[in-house]
């Protein structure tokens, strides 16, 4: 009997090891073959998963933040971004929000380590029902967000298969939300998940959704919209509170109704807050916002070329760049503009009215001047493209109306809907005058205002940098600081008549013959310091012979102005085109006792943790003596004290308790540029006014001289900035001489009250016609 029995247990503990045995070796496999699967992911081994975050992204983790642009006076006038994003602290954003985002996105947020088993088999069990439902939690899509887990960047082989890339990603995700959960506290981990996540409308973080919905910030949110940004991020478009507001309305009670679920609010909360109708403050942030639009436009591309020099991404490592512009001289100077232009152009519509005001030489209207001039836009381009040589068709699209947006003058908000053809609306903006204007500190070479158009979003082109135009007579002073450096004196004379200058160029014999403005000739000697001051084309020219032409290039030069210049007889009078930019850092040379000073917009720039990265100092050389430089200053102020100065506009402006200003017009030939260079005691201003094309102007110097078209926005912009106290800029005289100046000066001309002259006396150049010492 026993050996009957212990037949049948034998193999029955046999089977019963085999069981148990097996299952355990296939649970070492199992184990083995998944911690091997997690080390091969997590290493990416033979490259065949694709790249995890390193130790130092998960202990450093960046996402993508816009770098910030702040004035000189600490006021945040613009950014540079790929991704709006500006990222804040747990303390700055409400405890309603985070409720509404634990009880909708992941309710036991502060329970799991990283991954929720409940939730991983509630996506099981649903899916087997056939109901696709999400279970990643908060730090598994903070991981997704910040390491673009499911991007082609983090992809190895594998991750090209069908199925087997979603099963590789969630894996990396959980690799990596355990990995965060180990280094960061619940409370970092909600703040750098709402720092990353995407909100729609161009909103990127919780800061810039909080603007762009309900101009707020995030420790202000109410409960109601806290629910409406909570329930974006189950699709930002499809919840949109601003173009789908039913489907918003409907999500944000959904949120609402989970808060009272779990807690976060009475269900009678939920209820009267679900009844109240969606209220919105929307607002989205673009580059056209703001002060300073064209400035900006001007950082960037040098902050572009800087950060390809030193590695780093403007649009995407919120760098913090300091600037020199001062925010209320900033908007001063444009009010100015906008104020005279707004008026220049309406006196500029009723001159032309009946005619298009593109002419030639003569006056003329150029024929087929839009026809040719669509042909250069890069919108005629695509269209070649897509027609081909097909005319007809692509002049029907140039002459079909459509809907559009335009630039005007005619309301605050400067934009008007029409309907036009592409021909009629660039025939509309060919009528519009442009401006660029800029201030700067001689002393210290800071920018303190850059204005380069009347509207940036519909006319991108920068007058004060980009753009270069004939400088006119503003161009005079180079000839006559080239001439008191090399032995001339203010009091000098030269005799105003008509001249002939003949020279060679190129090999070829030429003349010159320039006449004055207003054709007329004194025939009296006339002192240097009242040519300029009247601006007196024949004396210039005269000057610029005797000292040399190539002289008056090298000086400009040596001045600051970079552009091409020609070297020839009329060069004075500025026939070669210069930027305002250049302009203003040349004449601050004379205020600054002859020491060039190079114009700078940036003071510094901070990494996106404000550690200094660079710091920029002013840059000066002297290219003049002293004396030269206070003669300069004295023969600019005879604009205003010469009879007959070009700048005695000025003195229709409150500017003049005790004031001196310095400054010389510049009108070009058909009164296509007018210039005005401005000067004080602390700043000088540069302003130019034209069309965007030569053949585009006034027909009469009584309408576009520059003392009609540029000198007027001086005047008023230094209006106010006398009157703003805040800034700190008060009237007053230019400082005297530190050395002792050796050249006669004080030679202002005092005209008799009536003289009574034959054409003889005018004939023999009696100086008393026109000076008295």
């Amino acid at each position: 009997m026993l050996d009957k029995q212990e037949k049948v247990d034998k193999p029955k503990k046999s089977i019963y090891r085999t069981i148990v045995s097996t299952a355990w070796k296939l649970f070492v496999l199992g184990f083995v073959l998944v911690v091997g699967y997690l080390f091969s992911v997590e290493h990416n081994l033979f490259y065949l998963f694709g790249a995890s975050p390193s130790l130092d992204k998960l202990e450093n983790p960046r996402s993508d933040q816009a770098s910030e642009l702040y004035t000189a006076d600490g006021q945040l006038i613009g950014k540079y971004f790929k991704e709006n994003r500006s990222p804040v602290g747990y303390p700055d954003i409400a405890p309603v929000l985070i409720n509404a985002l634990v009880a909708t996105e992941d309710v036991r947020f502060y329970e799991h380590a990283g991954i929720d088993p409940k939730a991983i088999a509630s996506v099981i069990y649903s899916t087997v029902q056939g109901d696709s439902r999400g279970g990643s939690t908060i730090t598994q899509q903070l991981a997704k967000n910040l390491y673009k887990t499911r991007t082609d960047d983090s992809k190895g082989v594998l991750g090209h298969i069908p199925g087997l890339n979603i099963v590789i990603s969630k894996t990396k995700e959980w690799l990596t939300a355990i990995k965060l959960e180990q280094r960061y506290t619940k409370e970092e981990l909600l703040a750098m998940y709402l720092n990353t996540v995407d909100f729609g409308s161009n909103s990127f973080g919780i800061k810039v959704a909080s603007k762009t919905f309900f101009n707020t910030s995030p420790d202000s949110l109410k409960a109601e919209q806290a629910a409406v940004l909570v329930g974006l991020l189950k699709a930002p478009t499809y919840y949109s509170p601003r173009f789908n507001p039913e489907n918003a309305t409907r999500r944000r009670n959904t949120v609402l109704a989970q808060m009272a679920k779990y807690g976060y609010m009475t269900d009678a909360a939920a209820d009267s807050l679900s009844q109240l109708p969606l209220v919105l403050d929307y607002k989205v942030e673009n580059h056209y916002d703001g002060p300073a639009t064209y400035f900006r436009g001007a950082v960037a591309d040098f902050m572009k070329e800087w950060c390809k020099q030193n590695g780093y991404d403007l649009y995407r490592d919120g760098l913090k760049v300091y600037t020199t512009i001062d925010s209320r001289m900033q908007a001063h100077a444009e009010a100015a503009m906008e104020k005279h232009m707004r008026t220049l152009q309406r006196r500029f519509d009723n001159h032309w009215k009946g005619r298009n005001p593109w002419v030639d030489e003569k006056n003329r209207e150029i024929p087929g001047f839009i026809e040719s001039t669509i042909k250069r836009t890069a919108y005629y381009q695509r269209l070649k493209e897509k027609y081909g040589n097909d005319e007809a068709a692509i002049n029907r699209e140039l002459n079909t109306p459509r809907e559009m947006m335009v630039f005007t003058w005619d309301n605050p908000e400067r934009e008007k809907k029409v309907t036009m053809s592409p021909l009629d609306s660039l025939a509309y903006y060919k009528r519009f005058l442009h401006a660029g204007m800029m201030t700067m500190d001689p002393v210290s070479g800071e920018i303190k205002t850059w204005v380069g158009g009347i509207n940036f979003k519909y006319f991108k082109y920068d007058h004060v940098k980009q753009a270069r135009r004939q400088p006119g007579s503003t161009f005079k002073p180079f000839v006559y600081v080239a001439a008191i450096d090399n032995g001339y004196s203010p009091c000098d004379k030269i005799v105003d008549h008509r001249v002939t200058i003949n020279y060679v160029e190129k090999g070829e014999k030429k003349s010159w013959s320039p006449t004055n403005a207003d054709w007329e000739y004194t025939g009296a000697p006339m002192t240097l310091r009242r040519a300029m001051g009247k601006s007196v084309n024949s004396v210039t020219a005269q000057l610029t012979e005797l000292i040399g032409w190539e002289t008056v290039v090298k000086y400009a030069k040596r001045l600051g102005i970079n552009s091409p210049l020609d070297v020839v007889p009329s060069i004075g009078l500025g026939p070669s085109d210069v930027s305002v930019y250049e302009m203003v850092g040349a004449y601050s040379t004379f205020p600054n006792h002859g020491f060039h000073t190079n114009p700078m917009f940036i003071t510094r720039i901070e990494d996106r943790n404000g550690n200094l990265i660079k710091q920029f100092v002013p840059q000066q050389k002297k290219v003049l003596s002293e004396e030269t430089a206070f003669l300069m200053m004295h023969m600019l102020k005879g604009g205003m004290e010469e009879p007959g100065g070009t700048s005695q506009a000025l003195w229709e402006y409150d500017l003049w308790k005790g004031n001196e200003i310095g400054g010389k017009t510049g009108t070009t030939s058909n009164h296509s540029d007018g210039w005005y260079m401005g000067v004080t005691k602390d700043l000088v201003t540069g302003v130019w006014v034209g069309g965007e094309d030569r053949s585009i102007h006034f027909r009469t110097s009584a309408l576009g001289e520059g003392s009609k078209t540029a000198l007027p926005i001086f005047g008023l912009y230094m209006e106010e900035l006398y009157k703003d106290k805040e800034l700190g800029y008060t009237m007053g005289r230019f400082p005297k001489p530190t050395v002792k100046i050796r050249k006669k000066y004080n030679c202002t001309t005092v005209l008799p009250k009536k003289v009574e002259v034959d054409s003889t006396a005018v004939d023999l150049g009696l100086e008393l016609l026109e000076d008295s010492i």
